[in-house]
C-alpha cells in the first residue's frame, strides 16, 4: 500500500472527533438516500447516481475536513474499493437473470462481448493513438478500461428481481452484457500492460498473451465460476435439508458466493470477475423458484448500493478537488465520441441479423454505461505499468464516467418507458429461447 493510501486510511479512521462524527453523519445520510431515492426517482428522468455525484461535489466544495478523494493519490484503496463493489454487483446481476444460459438464447449479449466490445476497443485505441496523441500502449489501456458496460450503474436498464418477470430482450441483453464484459475486457488490459513494458510486442509476448492472458485466464474464470457455483449450490439447496439455515443468514451466503468464487479463481490466475458472474448464473439455474434467490439478490443489492453511494460521493469529491484539470480539448471530444458515436454505432452495426430490431437495437447499442468498473481497471493498470501521464488518464476516465452517468441517467427512464409502451401488450420476452 502506498504512502498516500496510508494517509487516506489515517484520514478515515484517525480523524479528530468532529471530523469523524461528521463523516458518520454523511455516510448515514447517504445510506438513507440509497434506501429512498430509487423509488422516488422511478418515474422521473433522473437516476440516483447523478445526485450522489453532485452531492459529493458539493460536500468537497464546503470547508469541511474530509479525506482526499483523488484516485491518483490513493490508487490501492481506489482499486480495492471499486473491486469489491464490482464483484458484489456481478453476483447480484447473475442472480436476477431468469433466462437459462444457452448459445442461442444468449446470442445477443455474447455478440456484444466478442464483437461490439472488441471493435469498440480497436476504434478507440486508433482514435486515441492517431488523433489525440496517446502512446499506443496507453491508448489501448484506456480503450480496454473504458469499453465495458458497467454492472454497477446500469440498474435502470437491467432486468428486475429474480422471478419478477418482464425480462425483455433489451433489459436481458444489457444485464448479461454488463455481467460478462467486465471480465472479458481484462485480456486487453493485460495486452496494454505488456505493450507498456516493452517497446514492441515480440511473437513470444503475443503468444504468451494469447495462450495465457486470453485462453487460460478466461477458461479458468469460466470453469472456476461453474465449479464454485455447483459446489455452493449444493451447500445452499441440498445441505439445508439436513442442517437448517436461518432465513436471516441467507444474505451472508450471497457474500460467501462472491468472495469464494472471486478469491479462489484469482489464486489460480483466472479472471475473478468472470468467475463471480458465472457462479451466480450457475446457482441461479439450480432450484430456480427457490426463495433463496430473492434473499441473496436483495442482500447483494443492499451491499452494492452502500458501496456505490460511498464511491460516487468520493468521485464527486474528486471532481471538486481537480480530477478533470488535466483534461484536454481533444480528450473531451474523444470522450463524447465514445459515448455518443462509437459505442452506439458499433453496437447497432454488430447487432445486425439478431432479434433486436428498430428501437430495441438502438437502445441496446446506446446504453453501454461506463462507470465503476472502469475506475477499477485504471487503478489496477497504473500500478502494473508506467503508462504515460496518469493525471491525464484519470481526467479522461472521469470525464467519460461523468458523461455516461448524466446522459444515460437522464435518458434511461423515458427511453425504457417508451420501449415498454411500444412493446405492450406483446408477450415478454421476445426471444425464442424459453427463460425457465
Amino acid at each position: 500500500m502506498t504512502t498516500n493510501d496510508h494517509h487516506l486510511l489515517k484520514q478515515l479512521i484517525g480523524m479528530d472527533s468532529f471530523s469523524y462524527d461528521l463523516w458518520l453523519v454523511i455516510v448515514a445520510l447517504a445510506i438513507l438516500a440509497v434506501a429512498w431515492l430509487p423509488s422516488l426517482l422511478a418515474n422521473h428522468p433522473l437516476s440516483y447516481p447523478i445526485l450522489f455525484v453532485i452531492g459529493g461535489w458539493v460536500l468537497y466544495r464546503l470547508p469541511l475536513a474530509l479525506p482526499d478523494p483523488l484516485p491518483l493519490n490513493n490508487p490501492v484503496l481506489t482499486m480495492h474499493l471499486t473491486e469489491l463493489c464490482v464483484i458484489v454487483a456481478l453476483t447480484g446481476t447473475g442472480l436476477k437473470i431468469d433466462r437459462r444460459f444457452s448459445l442461442r438464447g444468449w446470442r445477443i449479449p455474447l455478440r456484444l462481448i466478442w464483437l461490439t466490445m472488441v471493435v469498440t476497443i480497436a476504434l478507440f485505441t486508433l482514435l486515441a493513438w492517431e488523433w489525440a496523441g496517446w502512446p499506443v500502449a496507453t491508448a489501448l489501456f484506456l480503450a480496454a478500461s473504458l469499453a465495458p458496460t458497467d454492472p454497477v450503474l446500469a440498474g435502470d436498464v437491467q432486468v428486475g428481481d429474480p422471478n419478477e418477470g418482464g425480462e425483455d430482450t433489451v433489459r436481458f441483453a444489457l444485464t448479461a452484457e454488463a455481467g460478462l464484459n467486465d471480465g472479458m475486457a481484462f485480456p486487453f488490459v493485460y495486452l496494454a500492460i505488456g505493450l507498456a513494458h516493452s517497446a514492441t510486442m515480440s511473437s513470444v509476448d503475443l503468444t504468451h498473451w494469447f495462450l495465457f492472458d486470453l485462453f487460460y485466464r478466461v477458461g479458468v474464470g469460466i470453469l472456476g465460476g461453474w465449479l464454485s457455483g455447483r459446489l455452493l449450490a449444493y451447500l445452499i439447496f441440498e445441505l439445508p435439508q439436513r442442517i437448517s439455515i436461518k432465513t436471516t443468514a441467507y444474505g451472508f451466503v450471497a457474500l460467501a458466493v462472491t468472495l469464494i468464487s472471486y478469491g479462489v479463481t484469482e489464486l489460480v490466475h483466472g479472471y475473478g470477475f468472470l468467475a463471480v458472474f458465472v457462479a451466480a448464473i450457475t446457482i441461479r439455474n439450480h432450484e430456480r423458484t427457490h426463495e433463496y434467490h430473492t434473499y441473496m439478490h436483495a442482500f447483494s443489492d443492499q451491499i452494492e448500493r452502500l458501496l456505490v453511494a460511498l464511491i460516487l460521493l468520493l468521485f464527486g469529491g474528486a471532481i471538486a478537488e481537480g480530477l478533470l484539470q488535466s483534461l484536454t480539448v481533444q480528450d473531451a471530444v474523444m470522450g463524447l465520441l465514445l459515448v455518443l458515436v462509437i459505442r452506439p454505432l458499433v453496437g447497432w452495426l454488430t447487432l445486425w441479423k439478431t432479434n433486436a430490431k428498430g428501437l430495441k437495437r438502438w437502445i441496446i447499442a446506446s446504453f453501454g454505461i461506463r462507470g465503476i468498473g472502469s475506475i477499477f481497471y485504471i487503478a489496477y493498470g497504473v500500478q502494473q505499468a508506467a503508462f504515460a501521464d496518469s493525471a491525464r488518464i484519470w481526467a479522461l476516465t472521469g470525464w467519460i464516467i461523468v458523461l455516461s452517468v448524466f446522459l444515460h441517467g437522464i435518458s434511461a427512464t423515458p427511453v425504457m418507458k417508451r420501449l415498454d409502451r411500444r412493446m405492450a401488450p406483446a408477450a415478454l420476452p421476445d426471444e425464442t429461447e424459453p427463460i425457465n
